[in-house]
């Protein structure tokens, strides 16, 4: 059940402190609050529950709130809890009416309010964001390019109602690792082995006492697989050797399952182990078809029997080649962050292109001037769909490169330094991924469940188009403070009094 709290946005005045005083209107917090629109999420979070049935559930702003305070804070769900209890301006940016030392909610319940927020929900919140900053503080958009080549879009019947492109629009992919340790084909096995011995246990609770238990050979296994995990560079003739004796006690295990359950004992199964065991039977059938033909891939391939809807994505970096978690593609505009795309499995960004444009279509009405794209994205498919509506793929044009004459000296020249800019201006992207893993949580997701996950990749870009808007803004208060101060300064008699502002604005 859901109750609709009261629509109106309390003043920060009348919030209660009980140790007396009021909050400070230009307190990050109090800034952030005025630019989230909690109606509009009220709206759209409501329509999940019943409206007569059931417990009352928490209030929307509290619930998207609490995400918010949590990834901007860089801490865990029960310190969110705690920083709440402490600060009273994150209980008014929750919407409390007053100052309270009583927890609002237990820290398990943040494992709810990232379910109950999808992404394409998170989607749309951030979205409206951005837009009402846009339009509320003409300040924070950034002034958009004027169309360039406008003359080169066909002049069709249709496209003459068209307006004309404006804006640009950065792209690209990254992948966001999740907290799984790293797979090896041994280790998976190993794990899974494991997994099937409990099974085996918990089936044969209500024989003890009664039956022999079936044979797993724990011991024997767990020997022959710490005599090659331990060692330093075991070669790959011990470890394929290693693998087929993990893949013989696996199948044995699992055999031994078969036949318990046919005896009618899935039901002492809790939900957990029953998980377990249907991703430990499909691991098993890719490991040994692996085994078999000598490779080391295999489609929809499991790395971690506790997440199993993670992906190995290869990545080709420095770092490392290949990366294991979600793969999103993202595109920016004005500075701001927007995740277009979130998939666990491994898919080649270009052909998300033309959704990112159309997308930019809806957002703003019209095409971008320019798409700045790294060299994937460039395929003679998305060349043509984008000269067919007159926007300028970044980079340079296919074939040979052009020889240089006096004729076209001048224009070749001005070509190059527009590829140039185009890979200046695509950095930001880079950086924003930056900030993300550095500062935020896309370095390393937390979360265990699919569901989860992607609300946290959402919430960290929705935080990191929050804190651009707050730092544009308190730009703008710090320098009408200036100006005001610098006014004072000048028309102070003393020179003493006149220099003191100077000192508290610095």
């Amino acid at each position: 059940m859901y109750r609709q709290d009261d629509p109106n946005q309390m003043e920060f005045q009348n919030f209660y402190l009980p140790f007396g005083g009021q909050l400070d209107g230009e307190n990050r917090w109090v800034i952030l609050a005025k630019q989230i629109p909690w109606q509009r999420i009220e709206q759209e979070y409501s329509a999940l529950f019943s409206q007569d049935e059931g417990c009352p559930a928490k209030a929307a702003r509290v619930g998207f709130g609490a995400l918010i305070i949590k990834e901007r804070l860089g801490v865990t769900d029960r310190e969110t809890v705690e920083q709440i209890c402490e600060n009273p301006y994150l209980q008014y940016f929750l919407g409390f009416s007053g100052f309270s030392t009583e927890p609002p909610f237990h820290h398990t319940m943040m494992t709810h309010f990232r379910k109950r927020f999808s992404k394409e929900i998170l989607a749309d919140i951030n979205e409206w964001i951005v837009a009402d900053a846009m339009e509320q503080n003409p300040e924070v958009a950034v002034e958009s390019s004027k169309p360039e080549n406008s003359s080169d879009a066909p002049q069709d019947s249709d496209d003459e109602a068209l307006p004309p492109n404006n804006g640009k629009m950065i792209l690209d992919a990254t992948c966001t690792p999740a907290d799984i340790a790293y797979p090896t084909d041994l280790k998976l096995l190993n794990e899974a082995r494991e997994k099937t011995e409990e099974i085996i246990d918990a089936f044969h609770v209500p024989d003890i006492g009664k039956k022999r238990k079936p044979r797993t050979y724990r011991r024997v296994a767990r020997k022959s697989y710490l005599a090659v995990a331990k060692q330093k560079k075991p070669g790959y003739k011990k470890i394929h050797k290693a693998i087929g004796r993990q893949l013989h006690f696996l199948k044995r295990n699992l055999q031994t399952i078969e036949t318990m359950v046919e005896q009618g004992r899935l039901r002492l199964l809790g939900k957990r182990k029953y998980r377990n065991l249907q991703v430990v039977q499909e691991l098993y059938c890719q490991q040994l078809w692996m085994y078999e033909e000598g490779i080391h891939s295999s489609p929809n391939r499991i790395v971690s029997i506790s997440q199993p809807h993670v992906r190995p994505i290869v990545r080709g970096k420095a770092r490392s080649n290949v990366e294991f978690g979600a793969k999103i593609s993202v595109s920016m505009i004005n500075g701001f962050g927007y995740v277009d795309r979130i998939n666990w499995e491994s898919y080649n960004e270009s052909g998300d292109l033309t959704m990112q444009i159309e997308k930019y279509f809806r957002r703003f009405g019209c095409y971008p001037v320019a798409v700045l794209a790294d060299k994937i994205y460039r395929t003679r498919e998305n060349r043509n769909y984008c000269k067919e509506r007159g926007i300028r793929l970044s980079g340079p044009p296919l074939g040979r490169p052009k020889k240089i004459t006096e004729m076209n000296a001048a224009d070749l020249k001005k070509e190059k330094q527009i590829h140039y800019q185009d890979e200046l201006d695509r950095n930001a992207i880079e950086g924003k991924f930056g900030q993300g893993k550095r500062r935020f949580t896309l370095g390393l997701i937390m979360a265990k469940l699919a569901q989860t996950s992607e609300a946290v990749i959402s919430i960290s870009f929705i935080v990191m188009n929050l804190e651009k808007i707050l730092s544009v803004l308190l730009s703008f208060l710090a320098y009408h403070y200036q100006t005001y101060c610098q006014a004072q300064h000048a028309n102070a008699p003393d020179a003493r009094n006149r220099f003191l502002p100077l000192q508290i604005a610095a």
